[in-house]
């Protein structure tokens, strides 16, 4: 395997997510500067507005004030994840996984910090016509690599291509 290309999917991986990360936290400091004990600011109609809310939990607040069970959590993803991102080869076919993974990886320390610092995470994107949780741009983030890892899970990569995150070799694997 060519290093060069090793470290620079490492180093894509890392930038992405401090600059995706940097992304998320700027617009919650701009929602939270914006919209706390403000009216909500309409941006499509009803349809879409941007609504400040201060989330303990997680999605609709399901696990309200378990933070401490968030942050266990957060951390163990960060490291699948980057188990996974420093095991898969530095190809072209996994591109595709490699922007997955620092997507999710993003969300999760976007809202990671968040936790840390304020004990609650920033919530601001509210579609209304729906009635849909109030999220934010790091929620986003995972959605969308939720989505995607489905994508390339289901019709994108076949079984044998994540041989490369096995913690332990088959038996009759001869690839020392």
């Amino acid at each position: 395997m060519n290093n060069k290309k090793k470290i620079s999917s490492l180093l894509f991986y890392i930038l992405g997510i401090v600059v995706l990360t940097e992304l998320d936290q700027i617009t919650k400091a701009l929602a939270e500067a914006a919209l706390y004990n403000k009216p909500d600011y309409h941006i499509i109609g009803d349809a879409l507005v941007f609504s400040y809310l201060r989330n303990s939990g997680a999605a609709w607040g399901m696990l309200s004030g378990k933070i401490n069970l968030f942050l266990v959590f957060t951390v163990i993803v960060v490291l699948l994840i980057t188990y996974v991102v420093i095991n898969m080869p530095a190809v072209k076919r996994y591109i595709p996984l490699l922007i997955t993974c620092t997507l999710l990886v993003s969300g999760a320390v976007g809202n990671f910090i968040d936790r840390v610092r304020f004990g609650y995470v920033r919530d601001f994107i509210y579609f209304k016509l729906i009635n849909f949780p109030v999220f934010n741009v790091a929620d986003c983030y995972v959605t969308v690599s939720v989505i995607l890892f489905i994508i390339l899970i289901l019709f994108v990569y076949k079984e044998e291509e994540f041989d490369f995150i096995r913690l332990s070799k088959k038996k009759g694997d001869n690839n020392d």
